[in-house]
């Protein structure tokens, strides 16, 4: 019998898909090639020459998320009892997913317009984050049942404020980069790290490229803070792993970016770049959801210890 914990990693993985098929659709300028939703040009099995393989076949998938998330649904609420977080969490996965639905929709009439593609893939992106959170809280059972792994007491409001800035912040840097390639800014700046050779922009192209540069800066140094905080306070071992996994991803999503630039922006290397950044908010989204669960679970532990040192003999 599935588990919870493993359904929602299997939704997760499936919506990590959906996304992926999605901005490869949109990168090979495939999004409108089906002009009606739900249908494709009012048919449901419609030619697939061209484009329209790689968007139709998306939206088969993204309504295949659908028995998987009603699936979810009720696992959570049998498994009710075991969290006091699967609840709330349940329930914003299956919002989350109702609003991304109406957002594809709303993609398609409006033409995939920069801010509703970037609206489409914040809410994925979000989607994503909550699958993510649903697996974490089931296997740890929100409480003193799972163990921080490690030999300190951890409270650390400073970790968590790190870890959660710097998942804020990758989000924010995603929704920018989305605003880019959507609206045809990628190669508005073709020098490093100036544009066109100057400090100084002028297009709104450029500005929205420079301004997706600034804010992949600002997540690098993040994620250096937040990868010295975990090794330099304590911090558990599942805390560290996901910290230094995020680290190393930012990294190399900063190398995807500048290859980008360098080489013109190929597929496969957009498609990439898109990919890895996912895994980079994912990354901190569990550091920082170990972190306040760990947090949670010393507390729990101390108080369980002093409860026990003060009952009598």
């Amino acid at each position: 019998m599935i588990t919870l914990r493993r359904l929602a990693l299997l939704t997760d993985l499936v919506a990590f898909v959906v996304v992926l098929l999605g901005s490869w659709t949109r990168i090979n300028a495939a999004g409108l090639t089906c002009p009606d939703w739900p249908t494709c040009r009012h048919s449901l099995f419609p030619s697939l020459a061209g484009g329209t393989l790689w968007e139709w076949t998306h939206r088969l998938l993204a309504f295949a998320l659908l028995p998987l998330v009603l699936a979810l649904a009720i696992h959570v609420w049998k498994r009710r009892n075991r969290s006091p977080f699967l609840v709330p969490t349940g329930a914003l996965v299956l919002a989350l997913f109702v609003v991304q639905v109406g957002l594809g929709a709303a993609t398609v009439d409006l033409d995939n317009t920069p801010f509703s593609v970037v609206l489409h893939w914040g809410t994925a992106m979000a989607l994503i984050a909550s699958l993510l959170a649903l697996a974490i809280f089931a296997e740890d059972g929100g409480g003193i049942r799972g163990s921080p792994r490690s030999a300190h007491p951890i409270r650390t409001p400073s970790l968590f404020a790190i870890l959660s800035a710097t998942a804020v912040i990758t989000f924010a840097t995603m929704c920018i980069g989305a605003y880019v390639s959507s609206s045809g800014a990628g190669l508005a700046c073709l020098s490093i790290p100036g544009c066109a050779g100057n400090a100084v922009v002028y297009t709104p192209g450029q500005i929205v490229q420079m301004l997706h540069r600034g804010a992949a800066a600002v997540t690098l140094l993040f994620a250096v803070a937040s990868f010295a905080l975990v090794w330099l306070r304590p911090a558990s071992q599942r805390v560290r792993a996901a910290a230094s996994a995020g680290l190393g991803l930012v990294s190399l999503q900063v190398l995807l970016g500048l290859l980008n630039i360098v080489l013109r922006l190929p597929t496969d290397l957009r498609e990439l770049h898109a990919a890895n950044a996912v895994l980079v908010f994912l990354s901190f989204v569990a550091a920082t959801l170990f972190a306040a669960l760990d947090s949670v679970i010393s507390s729990e532990r101390s108080a369980l210890t002093v409860r026990k040192i003060e009952e009598p003999a």
